[in-house]
């Protein structure tokens, strides 16, 4: 019978100060959301609308979990640019194609910070008559709200530093690091 080597834990990536969430933790999380989610639309359909870039990664496990009938469309809104911090208002890139009207809508998000932008996305998807309206983001940062928004399904809230991993980026790197860490200041500059 061969034997077992213990596996090293994998090194932390060398631009992270430190993770906040780990890939097992973030998994375990996605299919509790998708489980709120069941309870709160039952076998119902719904439409996804994602904001890309950022929530790619979350909405593509989101909705291998979910079973429901669903619809996926996508908007694009830019807000951060190069920096680590948003830079004013939320602009709209590329806009819906879906038809929304009478339909139950749930806006996917990877992080909740100003709530600019999501305040944005929902008044534009409100304008479309939809059946319903709720978020979902996978991050909470509440220390940094600017507007009166909060998410009705929230995976983990986090402390107000900049982070990166799992679809959240530092000018447009880091979104394929399998967990969320924080940005090693050294590396924003």
């Amino acid at each position: 019978m061969p034997t077992r080597t213990k596996r090293k834990p994998a090194a932390i990536h060398p631009d992270l100060e430190s993770v906040l969430y780990t890939e097992a933790q973030i998994k375990k999380r996605v299919r509790s959301i998708a489980q709120e989610l069941k309870a709160t639309y039952g076998d119902g359909e719904f439409t996804i609308v994602s904001l890309i870039n950022g929530a790619i990664m979350f909405t593509a496990d989101l909705m291998r979990e979910i079973d429901n009938p669903v619809r996926l469309d996508c908007i694009r809104i830019s807000s951060y640019g190069e920096k680590t911090k948003s830079v004013g208002t939320p602009q709209v890139v590329a806009s819906l194609t879906l038809d929304i009207l009478n339909r139950h809508v749930l806006i996917v998000d990877d992080i909740l910070d100003t709530g600019k932008t999501l305040q944005l996305v929902a008044g534009l998807v409100r304008k479309l008559n939809p059946a319903s309206l709720r978020s979902c983001v996978l991050l909470d940062k509440v220390g940094r709200r600017e507007v009166d928004f909060e998410a009705d399904f929230v995976g983990f809230k986090i402390p107000d530093k900049f982070v990166i991993g799992y679809g959240l980026d530092f000018a447009e790197r880091y979104r394929n690091l399998p967990c969320i860490g924080v940005l090693n200041p050294a590396r924003a500059k």
